[in-house]
């Protein structure tokens, strides 16, 4: 049995036909045919159900099918645990962050340039979501790292190192009657139409967790993942915006910054998992991260 043979069969149940995994394999498809074929013979089984128009798994090719995966993932590992030594780190990081992040005084284009500046043989994929989606993909292993809003302690197998930690305000246009306002308590913001960062992310976590400890029900107009797109509308009189105070930074202009009492505050933590099996590239990664994070974080 070879590797080789391996990867064609993982490729093919992937694609669920043969041509598509030759041209993915850059290979001519009756190579890839005949190795599977190889691979069948000494298994003494069919692995695929080549009658239909979509190649399919048989029985037995499911049963073997999580097999090749390890044993082309270990093989991976391998390559890339000996590769750290030797200095060139290679291998692929998964990167998740909250919309919310570009809005927070921290650098990620500067910090993700410069880790490919020195490790450019690895493999960078950056996607977005919300801050509890993506620290359920970090504890799943579907991501290696995360850039998340944290209302509470990280939840178990995780670890974090803040980022940023600020206070969150009530933001109002400037022709709204609140514009002259310093601070005002949750009660008083809670009886405002409210816009926030939707459920399911950092801020809004904090937001509600506030309001129910102050035993408050707010009533949210609009939900949006761009906090920038909240501001505009509150600049526009639509409501009052409950978001960080950097977000203010060059709007004074158009928008007024509201003090809550008592103080509500937000956090972008950098997370990754504290348990389980970590590949070289996410462990450079982390490294690179915290490192050039510690230096920059300083609560306001």
């Amino acid at each position: 049995m070879e590797l080789r043979q391996l990867e064609y069969f993982v490729t093919v149940v992937e694609e669920a036909n043969f041509t598509r995994a030759a041209e993915r394999l850059h290979v001519a498809q009756p190579g890839v045919s005949a190795q599977i074929r190889r691979l069948e013979r000494e298994l003494g089984e069919e692995l695929l159900d080549r009658s239909g128009r979509a190649v399919r798994l048989t029985e037995v090719g499911a049963a073997v099918l999580p097999y090749a995966r390890a044993a082309l993932e270990a093989v991976s590992g391998a390559r890339d645990a000996a590769a750290e030594f030797t200095g060139l780190v290679r291998g692929h990081v998964i990167i998740g962050m909250v919309s919310s992040a570009a809005t927070h005084d921290v650098d990620l284009p500067g910090l993700l340039a410069e880790f490919h500046r020195r490790h450019p043989a690895v493999e960078i994929t950056l996607s977005e979501a919300g801050s509890g989606p993506l620290l359920g993909a970090l504890r799943a292993g579907r991501i290696d790292v995360a850039f998340a809003g944290l209302a509470a302690d990280p939840p178990p197998g995780v670890d974090v190192q803040v980022v940023t930690d600020e206070p969150l305000v009530a933001i109002v246009g400037r022709d709204d009657p609140l514009a002259g306002t310093e601070t005002m308590t949750l009660r008083s913001l809670a009886a405002r139409p409210l816009m926030c960062l939707p459920p399911g992310t950092g801020i809004r976590a904090c937001v509600d967790d506030a309001f129910g400890a102050a035993g408050h029900r707010p009533r949210f107009v609009f939900e949006a993942g761009d906090p920038r797109f909240l501001a505009a509308l509150a600049a526009r009189g639509l409501g009052v915006a409950v978001l960080p105070k950097s977000i203010m930074g060059g709007r004074e202009d158009a928008l007024h910054a509201i003090r809550l009492r008592p103080a509500v505050r937000g956090r972008l933590v950098f997370a990754w998992r504290s348990e389980g099996p970590v590949g070289p590239a996410a462990r450079t990664f982390v490294r690179h991260a915290r490192t050039s994070l510690a230096a920059r974080f300083s609560p306001r």
